[in-house]
């Protein structure tokens, strides 16, 4: 398995970065090369910093990190919606490389730490105090411009921030979001013509997240009063996780360049206590979205909830909370799993098992689980979690995502996350 996954990488290498998939993600996306970078560096530590440095080559003045960097040499309608939809070239302060305008959850410094982790030589160290002024950007601008309510959480502007693009965590505030399915019409869709529409978002929900994108691109990608307007605003437990986390890491990595790791400490603190404070449902035992339209928690259970367990400073009343949630029937994480770890409550009625981010199983999320219940004191359960998630690649391959129930391979069948995160869970 370990040949196929450094195989799958080096045939999705594009001379500076990783594409995710030849097929259906031929340009650079930004926390896949996280995930990505976790992986190459246990077999090709230098391309694990060019994966990175090359990314946030593309990181705009203001300090957000892109979520797509186009690759110039691809022919329009490579990818939809490609740059000519976001236009970043008409806003100041956007690198010379067509991007989008959205961010994804900031995994990178915790990446830049586990690639330096892995191999700690002077190159490496050299690398990491070459990146570490671009993830201070980073978090900087999250904690700058996208603190929406003023309540110490990142709001995400669209679905597609949340890495979970079609998630039912996002059915309630994008009902709210003015669209009609008919004006797909104008579009070529790209996803379609890669993997089974019935396992795709459908129409409606294209058209609503190009309204968001069409909204956001219109107001010139600015996040100054985005509480007047804009059509979604969210605050999700997996990307303010992810912020957390982040903060945590370079905690250690300004320790590492010479830096004053106590203000990230800090920071990450007050990061832990809004998420208590803001997303924790005492009632579900888990985290739950809050739509800032609405000031409500949203009621759909998803794996995004169980996110907060890799917060090394969550309290162990509410880890424990966690793990009782991943127990159960809803999620079924177990000491020998018979299924894979869904990214919805399996008990729903409107569970959906091939449809994108409604049911089927995902090794990143699975990893990032895993990393939580290690860190939290359950080393049973994450042991099988990691023979579930090795296993599902073992059956199916480097899918890019796996039936919840069958284990069957879905969605891109040579996907770089899963290869790199494989080689990470090899390795463990």
């Amino acid at each position: 398995m370990g040949r196929l996954a450094v195989d799958t990488l080096d045939a999705n290498w594009e001379h500076d970065h990783t594409v995710p998939s030849r097929t259906l993600y031929p340009h650079q996306w930004s926390w896949d090369s996280a995930f990505i970078a976790i992986g190459l560096a246990q077999v090709r530590p230098d391309r694990a910093w060019r994966e990175l440095t090359t990314l946030f080559r593309a990181q705009w003045a203001d300090g957000r990190v892109p979520h797509i960097v186009f690759n110039p040499a691809l022919r329009v309608g490579a990818y939809f919606p490609g740059p000519e939809m976001w236009r970043s070239a008409d806003v100041p302060g956007a690198p010379t490389v067509a991007t989008s305008g959205l961010v994804q959850p900031p995994v990178h410094a915790l990446a830049a730490l586990l690639a330096y982790r892995r191999a700690p030589d002077p190159t490496a160290l050299a690398a990491l105090r070459g990146l570490y002024p671009a993830l201070v950007a980073q978090q900087r601008y999250l904690a700058d411009r996208r603190d929406v309510a003023g309540d110490g959480l990142v709001c995400i502007v669209h679905p597609w921030e949340s890495g979970l693009d079609n998630s039912p965590a996002w059915d309630e505030p994008m009902a709210a979001v003015p669209a009609e399915a008919a004006v797909m019409r104008a579009y070529r869709r790209h996803d379609t013509t890669h993997a089974d529409a019935a396992h795709r978002p459908t129409d409606l929900d294209y058209a609503r997240y190009l309204a968001i994108v069409a909204a956001y691109r219109d107001h010139g990608y600015s996040d100054r009063d985005l509480a007047a307007g804009h059509p979604f605003l969210v605050e999700c437990p997996l990307f303010n996780a992810a912020f957390g986390a982040a903060e945590h890491a370079l905690a250690e990595i300004a320790a590492l360049v010479g830096d004053d790791p106590g203000p990230h400490r800090a920071r990450a603190a007050r990061i832990t206590e809004a998420l208590l404070r803001r997303l924790y449902d005492p009632d579900t035992g888990t985290f739950q979205p809050r739509d800032l339209r609405t000031d409500r928690l949203v009621s759909a259970r998803t794996v995004l909830g169980l996110t907060p367990l890799i917060l090394p400073d969550l309290p162990t009343r509410h880890a424990d909370a966690l793990v009782v949630e991943a127990r159960s029937a809803r999620f079924g994480v177990a000491r020998l799993m018979d299924r894979p770890l869904p990214t919805y409550d399996r008990t729903a009625p409107d569970f959906e098992a091939l449809r994108y981010w409604r049911g089927p199983s995902w090794l990143n999320i699975g990893w990032l689980v895993r990393r939580g219940l290690l860190g939290h004191g359950h080393p049973e359960l994450a042991a099988g979690l990691r023979r579930s998630m090795i296993g599902l690649v073992a059956g199916a391959g480097c899918h890019e995502y796996f039936h919840p129930d069958t284990g069957a391979g879905l969605g891109s069948p040579a996907f770089s996350w899963t290869a790199a995160l494989l080689l990470d869970l090899l390795a463990d």
